[in-house]
């Protein structure tokens, strides 16, 4: 499955990637970021061993879809995906993570974000998106919500980052209050955004 989108495509996982790639967004502040503060160093071998684990969760029953994020210009910029899927309460736990800060701020998370929960509702027939945040990542508060994401929990001292105690943040987002890709394409100029940056789309 590959998903196509106007600043990022979504496209299938490799090993390659997880075990080389992911090594270094493990090893920067990227991580800081998607992992609610967690920044210990992480080893080739570590990525191996947690590439083989997810490889034997699937063998087991984990059900989740995971994507390599890759920009307009051909890198790859980092990961998205939909995790512990639940096909009976039909929910999943929606995850993306950009580890080229480069790529910060410039829409492909918000791009990257809108083809997951197109893909959740429309392929999937999920009724309900969750994520989780931490307080100090305002950057992320501000594109889910933007995106229709609605604050539902509010864990305090929900997690350890930076030498202090954060808030963890539950976001949800229900079917019927999905707008729609293409509407919020709109709403946030993605289109003129993709073209300033990559140049006239295809």
């Amino acid at each position: 499955m590959l998903l196509h989108g106007l600043l990022v495509d979504l496209v299938p996982f490799t090993r390659e990637f997880h075990e080389e790639k992911m090594h270094t967004f493990w090893n920067n502040e990227s991580r800081w970021w998607a992992t609610m503060g967690d920044n210990q160093p992480v080893t080739r071998a570590e990525i191996k061993r947690m590439n083989e684990e997810r490889i034997q969760g699937h063998e087991r029953g984990y059900t989740g879809i995971h994507f390599m994020m890759r920009a307009r210009d051909g890198n790859i910029i980092g990961s998205a995906g939909l995790n512990w899927l639940d096909y009976w309460n039909r929910y999943g736990m929606l995850g993306s993570w950009i580890g080229e800060p480069d790529y910060w701020s410039g829409g492909h998370g918000t791009d990257a974000l809108l083809l997951l929960a197109e893909y959740a509702f429309n392929w999937y027939d999920l009724r309900r998106l969750i994520l989780f945040t931490m307080g100090p990542n305002i950057r992320a508060q501000r594109n889910v919500e933007r995106c229709g994401f609605k604050l539902e929990a509010r864990q305090r001292d929900g997690g350890y980052a930076g030498g202090e105690w954060v808030t963890s943040l539950a976001y949800g987002m229900l079917r019927e209050e999905w707008q729609g890709r293409e509407t919020l394409v709109e709403q946030f100029n993605l289109r003129e955004r993709a073209e300033k940056r990559y140049g006239a789309l295809d």
